[in-house]
């Protein structure tokens, strides 16, 4: 979406020099209608940063139209539990929400793009696929089956690999362990012996304590530390192979989307890709030391042994292509992510692969 474009929607002049001529069309009340949603979060708002990205969409909108479209975001269990936010705002409970996608693999696996896939695409990558790659309209079609639109809303980057009560030496180590692990990683690690379980960040630290899992990973340093994950279990690993990066998504009923003046639909987009960007960001401006307080605090960090990621690696591949055979809104998308996918990491092995594998082990 042009800047440009939205200012002129709205009424705003654009010019350089002394002389500037605003209309101001945004003063005329009577042509804003006030409008009023409620945005249903799928975390709790302890984790400021994946939280806070709806609060800066909601913010920026309201500044956009002058206090007119105002939206109200509830955290995860608020309203509805954290992960059926896609349901709530399918069933138009709540006009829109702010989730990730790969939570409802269950309805269809072809979710999963719209979040993060084992061995898939970075966070530049993913906006990439989305923007200029035609991954955001292949995601539209399949949020139009349930009454959806979606937006990106945020991104985490590579995730950490989680936490473990014992040390993971050898493929043979993961055999029965209860792992907190969503969407197709949580298939793919059941492939490896892992028991996968889905649960909402705020009943990630109660399961891990109370012993009802083993295992549990999150995000990354940042959120890890304000969750107290390395309080119960100090193993910490990396990466997580399962998500290169983790786009969320804004979704909105279309229903909804539809009445809103054009104007407002302009602003929840500017202010959608605003909160994209911003929660990588943060997430890369914390996540160091983060990492440092955690190391101090105790935690044992370890990459994870090379023969589970090559089993990994093995089995993602598998499923993909399994899944492809049998369900064509996956096949459609996988085709496209896919070819994406090969040539941007021949491109970053050509330039970023080698800066980074050099500069980061040699600056000092």
């Amino acid at each position: 979406m042009q800047r440009r474009s939205f200012l002129k929607k709205a009424g705003i002049s654009l010019a350089t020099g002394a002389s500037v001529v605003a209309v101001p069309a945004l003063a005329k009340e009577e042509a804003l209608p006030e409008i009023q949603w409620r945005m249903a979060s799928s975390f709790p708002k302890s984790l400021d940063t994946i939280y806070g990205a709806a609060e800066t969409l909601s913010n920026r909108v309201s500044k956009l139209t002058q206090g007119k479209f105002q939206i109200r975001v509830f955290a995860g269990g608020e309203l509805v539990p954290g992960l059926q936010v896609l349901d709530a705002v399918s069933q138009n409970t709540v006009q829109c929400g702010h989730t990730a996608s790969y939570y409802y693999v269950g309805k269809n696996k072809a979710f999963a793009f719209d979040t993060a896939l084992p061995f898939g695409l970075t966070a530049r990558q993913q906006n990439a696929w989305f923007y200029f790659g035609g991954g955001l309209q292949l995601m539209r079609e399949l949020f139009k089956g349930y009454g959806l639109i979606n937006f990106p809303g945020g991104n985490t980057g590579t995730q950490m690999g989680g936490w473990f009560r014992k040390e993971i030496k050898n493929l043979a180590d993961l055999k029965g362990l209860k792992m907190r692990i969503p969407g197709i990683g949580g298939e793919i690690m059941s492939k490896l012996g892992v028991v996968p379980q889905s649960l909402p960040g705020a009943d990630v630290y109660p399961s891990l304590e109370k012993g009802t899992i083993d295992a549990a990973e999150w995000v990354g340093p940042y959120d890890d530390e304000k969750l107290g994950l390395y309080k119960v279990a100090k193993h910490y690993y990396y990466p997580g192979f399962w998500e290169g990066s983790a786009n969320l998504s804004f979704i909105v009923n279309q229903k909804e989307w539809d009445k809103l003046p054009p104007l407002y639909q302009e602003a929840f987009e500017v202010a959608a890709a605003e909160a994209n960007l911003i929660m990588l960001a943060e997430y890369d401006a914390k996540n160091p030391a983060a990492l440092g307080r955690l190391l101090k605090g105790g935690a044992k960090l370890h990459p994870f042994p090379k023969d589970v990621m090559e089993a990994a690696l093995k089995e993602a591949n598998k499923l993909y292509n399994e899944e492809a055979a049998k369900n064509p809104a996956f096949n459609k998308i996988y085709a496209s992510w896919k070819r994406f996918r090969n040539d941007e990491f021949q491109w970053f092995r050509v330039a970023e692969a080698t800066y980074a594998n050099f500069t980061f082990n040699n600056v000092k």
